[in-house]
């Protein structure tokens, strides 16, 4: 790092892309956060939005879905919540599975500009939903269709097929001080 601001255009001849593949995932907090930030950028550009969320079940109301509703984004919060609140993981899996299959009618339907799609990684990397058929499905996606997947330790073939991809890092976070998430902040 230089303490002398840079001159120079870094990357002189840029392209524009019909759409994108973003993927935000890693340890740290921010993932779905970041993603919805893309998501008011979209709405505010006039594009059609949807959101398809994994784990999250449409009973945690939560504030982004609430906002986003406001905004006109269609939102489906199709999970069943934490793997370890869950009584029966076959069912979570069921669940995750009807989640991608609404993806998947989402996305092809080309109704939409943006989809977001929440905490997909675990999923794909619990076996749940067949990775080859959700890169299919993303690399067939029409054109204009952008695409942001959140979740931790996303698989190295969906880094491969995105176009850019964020990891965000753990430093500090108040739940290992034994503190519970908080409205407005987390969720």
């Amino acid at each position: 790092m230089t303490d002398v601001p840079p001159t120079d255009d870094p990357i002189p001849e840029l392209r524009r892309a019909p759409s994108l593949v973003l993927v935000n995932t890693g340890d740290g907090k921010g993932k779905s956060t970041a993603a919805m930030g893309v998501m008011i950028r979209a709405v505010a550009r006039g594009w059609k939005v949807a959101v398809i969320q994994f784990l999250k079940s449409g009973d945690w109301a939560t504030g982004e879905q609430k906002t986003a509703e406001r905004l006109g984004v269609d939102w489906w919060a199709i999970g069943d919540g934490f793997t370890w609140d869950s009584d029966d993981l076959d069912e979570s899996a069921a669940i995750a599975q009807e989640a991608w299959n609404k993806a998947t009618d989402v996305i092809s339907s080309g109704e939409y500009s943006l989809v977001i799609l929440d905490e997909v990684t675990y999923p794909l990397i619990w076996g749940w939903v067949d990775l080859d058929e959700a890169l299919a499905v993303i690399e067939a996606r029409p054109d204009h269709v952008n695409l942001v997947l959140t979740g931790r330790d996303a698989p190295i073939q969906l880094v491969e097929v995105a176009d850019t991809v964020t990891e965000m890092r753990n430093v500090k976070h108040a739940f290992e001080q034994g503190v519970r998430a908080k409205k407005g902040i987390d969720f």
